[in-house]
């Protein structure tokens, strides 16, 4: 029997099978073996062993469209990174970085901003000058009043798609507003810190049936919070492919493999010095190289 993984907590995966009923499983011992860990979001076969109780084992998992390690789900068609406005103001450089996961997965990417009613006209200026003029497409939203909810609906329909984002920032109340049924725990914002409290201690898929058809299924990934995120699978070389705004100027550097830093003559920095590129998202990209260049790889002598 077919069916998706939904939800996985402490080596327990539920698996839908196409209706209402949902199968409580354990992986076979041979994923083990061979270093292979089902994630939500899989397709998978699995063997019956109590009809009656709807339990049962995962015997094979199918191919996989694509896998993503954090938030780690697999078969994924777009991403929707959610962040507030204000309180707490964004994170620009895990958003960036955020942003870099999904291009190196080739994952569409829609940036929402949350908390729109409680916002300046100036703030979401800001915010839309920053990505949009960087190839992202940006959607601003108020989950407490409803506010572009219907467009983002649009964005979500047929598809799956995984919501991640910082804690705190309204995703599992963006969820209990887009399927009710899930009943998920909602955390106020701490006052003192302006940090919220992460809510959601596993991934899980929901289906969103008002949002679907016998043609169209959609599907929301919901997501553990994070409030970091480490790059560890690319070079500070490499990194500048992550920064779309900068490859139409790089032809007027005067190196080839200009790091846009300390070279003189560089395109890059031109565009910047005359507002063609993002202040915010130049500074964050000198972060990154930096933090990149620090990540030595940690060689052991052989006895």
């Amino acid at each position: 029997m077919k069916g998706r993984i939904v939800k996985g907590i402490a080596g327990f995966y539920y698996v839908n099978i196409g209706s209402d009923f949902v199968y409580e499983c354990k992986a076979k011992g041979i994923f083990r073996k061979d270093g292979v860990k089902p994630l939500v979001g899989d397709d998978v076969e699995i063997e019956i062993i109590d009809e009656e109780n709807f339990v049962g084992n995962i015997a094979k998992i199918l191919p996989r469209r694509n896998e993503l390690i954090r938030p780690p789900v697999a078969n994924v068609d777009q991403a929707v990174v959610l962040f507030a406005i204000v309180k707490p103001d964004p994170n620009y450089n895990i958003l960036d970085k955020f942003l870099i996961q999904m291009r190196r997965n080739d994952l569409p990417v829609v940036i929402c901003f949350n908390k729109q009613d409680i916002a300046s006209e100036e703030e979401q200026q800001e915010l839309r000058d920053t990505y949009e003029k960087c190839g992202y497409e940006v959607l601003f939203i108020s989950v407490h009043e409803g506010k572009g909810i219907d467009a983002l609906c649009e964005k979500l329909r047929g598809k799956t798609s995984v919501v991640a984002g910082p804690s705190g920032v309204g995703k599992s109340s963006l969820l209990n507003r887009l399927h009710p049924d899930a009943d998920m725990e909602t955390g106020e914002l701490s006052r003192k810190i302006e940090r919220g409290r992460n809510t959601t201690r596993h991934s899980e898929m929901f289906f969103i049936s008002a949002l679907s058809d016998e043609n169209e299924k959609t599907y929301i990934f919901d997501t553990p919070g994070f409030t970091s995120l480490t790059l560890k699978d690319i070079t500070a070389e490499e990194l500048q492919a992550y920064y779309p705004e900068f490859e139409p100027y790089e032809p007027e550097c005067r190196f080839g493999g200009c790091s846009h830093i300390a070279e003189p003559d560089c395109g890059v920095k031109k565009a910047l010095e005359e507002g063609k590129i993002s202040k915010v998202r130049y500074d964050n990209y000198r972060i990154i190289y930096d933090e990149l260049k620090d990540m030595r790889p940690v060689y052991r002598k052989q006895k």
